[in-house]
């Protein structure tokens, strides 16, 4: 279940909480009476802890897992590579809390980006932004051939990185699979609650589809969005946010179990001059 995947639903659980206010609000799999915690979850007023349930109150479990999207239309998809899309579906902004403690932790890091600017540079940023090139599931067993689809591609964002970081300060998410491009801060490796903390500082998510693009949203941050051809930003995408998408008659292909020679297609025609105008088009208008 990805981090993205929960950030949807926390919207939907703060409904359910205002109908249904002496209920504890969880998320799982109805059929097989689970719950399911995420990291997602922590300090949301809607959401119980499914860990520490009291037995004696009445529980109410949202419906959502794996098997179970809103924007996946199952019927249609009957081909066992690839996902048909509910195109009835629209993504709505989640919900993120942050405890204190993770903003004063995200409050150094972001002095740091500021000093190493200072450092390098003597003019003054444009602005700051937050960039994820690559995900943590990239070189997952399960989920990886998805991700690799969904990915722009190290040299799109080494070259877009050359050609503006002279302007915009750059906090460059820093994971196990993350691959270095110089010339930018990045900070120690960092768990992906305080990864947002840290966001919520920034002026501009920018990165591809995916959980931080969701938490954007849901902090209310421009973004410009690298949507490949893989699915429609109509679907999964924020109309607040840039969402660069490869329009073509294969698209969107929703390929996840064989690496897709659309989706390379798309990396090519997407190129670095194009996020870049996107980016500097959202602050020229400022």
């Amino acid at each position: 279940m990805g981090l993205g995947d929960d950030l949807m639903i926390t919207t939907f659980a703060s409904q359910i909480k205002k109908k249904y206010p002496d209920r504890q609000i969880v998320i799982g799999n109805v059929s097989q009476k689970k719950t399911y915690h995420s990291i997602i979850y922590e300090n949301n007023p809607s959401i119980s802890d499914c860990r520490k349930l009291d037995l004696n109150k009445p529980i109410f479990i949202i419906d959502y897992h794996q098997g179970n999207r809103p924007y996946i239309d199952y019927k249609k998809s009957l081909d066992a590579n690839r996902y048909i899309w509910n195109t009835n579906f629209k993504a709505t902004p989640g919900e993120i809390f942050f405890s204190k403690t993770e903003l004063l932790q995200a409050d150094k890091i972001f002095n740091r980006a500021l000093d190493y600017w200072k450092k390098n540079n003597k003019n003054k940023y444009k602005a700051i932004i937050f960039l994820e090139t690559s995900s943590t599931k990239s070189n997952d067993s399960q989920h990886g051939i998805k991700h690799q689809n969904l990915a722009w591609g190290y040299k799109n964002w080494n070259t877009l990185v050359d050609n503006i970081n002279k302007s915009y300060l750059i906090i460059h998410s820093n994971h196990k699979d993350t691959k270095e491009i110089k010339g930018l801060f990045v900070p120690e490796k960092i768990t992906f609650r305080l990864a947002c903390a840290l966001m919520s500082k920034c002026d501009l998510y920018l990165g591809a589809h995916g959980g931080f693009a969701h938490v954007a949203a849901a902090l209310k941050k421009k973004a410009v969005i690298y949507f490949g051809g893989w699915v429609q930003p109509s679907i999964l995408g924020y109309s607040s946010h840039k969402n660069i998408y490869y329009d073509s008659n294969r698209s969107p292909c929703g390929m996840f179990a064989n690496v897709c020679d659309h989706c390379e297609e798309a990396r090519k025609q997407i190129t670095p001059n194009i996020i870049e105008k996107e980016i500097k088009d959202i602050f020229e208008k400022d």
